[in-house]
């Protein structure tokens, strides 16, 4: 496996990405077609909600489980890595940060965790900013 680093984190789940969209985007292509050219009208153009209606519940149902877990996780970690650093607890900082910002300090190596978290917090980065700010990237192969 290639070593991760900012410009190759995002992942891509083959099967729902390059096969189940794909089959979604050709069915409401064509349904689409047969609801402009076809004499039955309205049921082609139900056919072809029902397919954007399962494409996006199919999308959000797997964005928000995924999501959920993995954040609660990140955010576990980061404070128990902040924890053994420190002695402290993170809750104090992260009133501070945004989610967004945590959850982009994970990629920090625990020598780069403390002064990033300072630096997030004095100069308000971006999570973009964070992560290219870091110099000993941590890889999360483990991510959803």
């Amino acid at each position: 496996m290639k070593p991760q680093s900012y410009n190759n984190h995002i992942r891509f789940y083959t099967p729902h990405h390059f096969v189940f969209y794909p089959v979604m985007l050709v069915l409401i292509i064509a349904s689409g077609w047969f609801a402009i050219t076809a004499q039955d009208h309205f049921l082609w153009s139900f056919i072809t909600v029902l397919c954007c209606i399962i494409t996006w519940v199919a999308y959000m149902m797997r964005q928000h489980y995924a999501l959920t877990v993995q954040n609660r996780i990140v955010l576990l970690e980061l404070r128990y890595r902040f924890f053994v650093k420190t002695g402290e607890r993170l809750e104090m900082y992260e009133n501070m940060l945004s989610d967004g910002q945590l959850f982009a300090l994970r990629f920090a190596s625990d020598d780069e965790l403390l002064p990033l978290i300072q630096k997030t917090i004095n100069e308000n980065l971006s999570p973009d900013a964070i992560k290219k700010s870091i110099q000993n990237w941590q890889a999360d192969n483990r991510r959803v």
